[in-house]
């Protein structure tokens, strides 16, 4: 597994960046190569991306959230990854930290090559500077989802 781990400071409160991350169907107009995301219920997406110009389709399972604190996820088939997108506020309270951390596994060469010249690295830095301008400009979020997911027993 890779890991990935990146971090942006966003210039909204933490209840506005948080929530707009809730809004997992917005994705695609922030982050690069990932075509769509649909919100099946509460915990579980589908997700169509191309990574290193491959497409792949995987479902998620959310597996921890909680309001203003953190998303954490997990594939539960497709491309191998787990993650968490945590939100901090940042010193005087005026901005959000977003902390991104992502572990997955690159499939065939293509895939693997991506990896080694830091692709997916890079990829993920600019969707974070993305999300921050996309926040930024907006100046609220787009909608959002308060509840609490408790990890428990992964689901069938």
């Amino acid at each position: 597994m890779s890991t990935i781990e990146k971090t942006v400071t966003v210039d909204v409160p933490v209840r506005t960046a948080y929530d707009q991350w809730t809004q997992f169907e917005t994705f695609p107009q922030f982050m690069e190569g990932v075509e769509e995301v649909k919100q099946l219920d509460d915990k579980h997406l589908h997700w169509k991306a191309k990574i290193a110009g491959v497409s792949r389709e995987w479902d998620a399972e959310i597996v921890d959230q909680t309001p203003d604190e953190r998303i954490t996820w997990r594939a539960v088939d497709g491309a191998a990854n787990v993650g968490t997108v945590s939100f901090a506020p940042e010193d005087l309270g005026q901005g959000t930290r977003v902390t991104l951390r992502m572990e997955f596994e690159p499939e065939g060469i293509v895939e693997k090559a991506g990896d080694a010249l830091k692709i997916v690295d890079k990829r993920t830095e600019g969707d974070l500077q993305r999300f921050k301008e996309f926040i930024e400009a907006r100046g609220t979020e787009s909608g959002a989802w308060r509840g609490d997911i408790n990890p428990g027993p992964p689901s069938s």
